[in-house]
């Protein structure tokens, strides 16, 4: 049963008085906003992949196949296809990218959508860890220059052209392998660290792909911690979208502590009554979220000129779907906040006009 808190709800650490306002600190963060525990984590990977191709040559084990042309251009359009049809906002901001860039971002996609879709998709419930460490062995086949099958050919192209280390498709794997087991998170790091895992790690695999700006002035490390936000700051906000969703399947992927800080607990998720509690509840939640996507421009408007358009408006949109949460009056317990199609797309110029600009436009929330 809930302790219901009528006197004093305790914020991040700091007791506050109802009704009051506060400045946010989110406990457990370093100044770039990655726990300490994963922050030479993110470091080594980055230091690898900032080495230009090095990687396919260093294990005597990697040996790059020899694909038929016509091969590699069908298994690139598959991959077209798939993300034009499951990702049409996105699929179009990568329009503006090399041929080459577009290509490997797409086989990215596919195998991140590919990964998901084993504990996710419409055969889930047949899926065991037996299938995620078969899927594991392949991903290690794919950086071997072995592909089991078209789309995963397109991959290990990609991965011998650019300087792209196994580690973070390693990661997301790990990130599958929580949600067949854990279906509730203690703390605010523990939800952290699972952002990371499937979400995060996809900045990380696309940052080499997407380039960094020859002019640049920021640290490598500083435009990957950018990326890594913006995959967290998604990830927070598909979370507080789907907690309707995810309580029907028994899941409740919101800080427990942080719930009884407001006198909240999973009772309450499953009632799918919204309160004052609630709502002041899902205000710090969706703050935070947006903290991520403030922190991640400045890593957007480092990648090359011709990449940030597709990483422009997956930020704008996702802010949007924190705004449709609001404009629901918090209720994402019997409702699900989503971006219409027509207003997507009418999103895409103002992205584009942010991918022209070289500086961070940080919004005043």
């Amino acid at each position: 049963m809930c302790q219901k808190t009528t006197v004093a709800a305790t914020r991040a650490g700091v007791t506050i008085a109802p009704r009051q306002r506060s400045s946010h600190i989110f406990p457990g963060l370093s100044r770039q906003g990655i726990p300490q525990s994963t922050a030479l984590h993110v470091s080594e990977i980055v230091e690898r992949q900032s080495q230009d191709n090095s990687l396919a040559m260093e294990d005597a084990c990697r040996s790059k196949p020899q694909f038929h042309p016509m091969f590699l251009e069908e298994a690139y359009e598959r991959c077209r296809n798939i993300c034009a049809e499951y990702a049409k906002t996105f699929y179009l901001g990568t329009l503006l990218m090399t041929e080459e860039r577009q290509k490997a971002i797409w086989a990215i996609y596919v195998w991140c959508r590919r990964t998901d879709e084993l504990v996710d998709g419409p055969n889930a419930t047949y899926m065991g860890s037996v299938v995620l460490d078969r899927w594991e062995e392949r991903l290690q086949d794919i950086f071997y220059g072995r592909p089991y099958d078209m789309l995963d050919a397109a991959l290990t192209d990609t991965v011998f052209k650019f300087p792209l280390d196994i580690k973070p498709f390693r990661d997301m794997i790990e990130g599958m392998r929580m949600d067949t087991r854990k279906f509730r998170y203690e703390d605010f790091q523990e939800l952290y660290l699972y952002c990371y895992y499937v979400a995060g790690t996809v900045g990380l695999m696309s940052v080499p792909v997407m380039g960094i700006a020859p002019d640049s002035s920021s640290s490598a490390q500083s435009i990957y911690n950018g990326a890594l936000n913006l995959g967290v700051g998604n990830q927070l906000t598909n979370i507080l979208r789907d907690v309707g969703e995810d309580a029907s399947r028994g899941r409740v992927y919101l800080p427990q502590d942080e719930l009884a800080q407001f006198g909240l607990c999973d009772k309450d998720v499953f009632a799918r009554k919204v309160t004052d509690n609630w709502r002041e509840f899902m205000k710090e939640q969706i703050k935070r979220a947006r903290t991520f996507f403030n922190m991640a421009e400045e890593g957007a408007s480092q990648l090359d000129k011709d990449s940030r358009w597709p990483v422009w408006s997956s930020l704008l949109i996702y802010r949007e779907i924190l705004d449709a949460i609001e404009e629901n009056d918090y209720d994402n317990l019997t409702k699900r906040a989503y971006v219409g199609r027509m207003k997507k797309f009418l999103m895409l110029p103002q992205a584009y006009n942010r991918a022209q600009s070289k500086g961070s436009l940080i919004c005043p929330y």
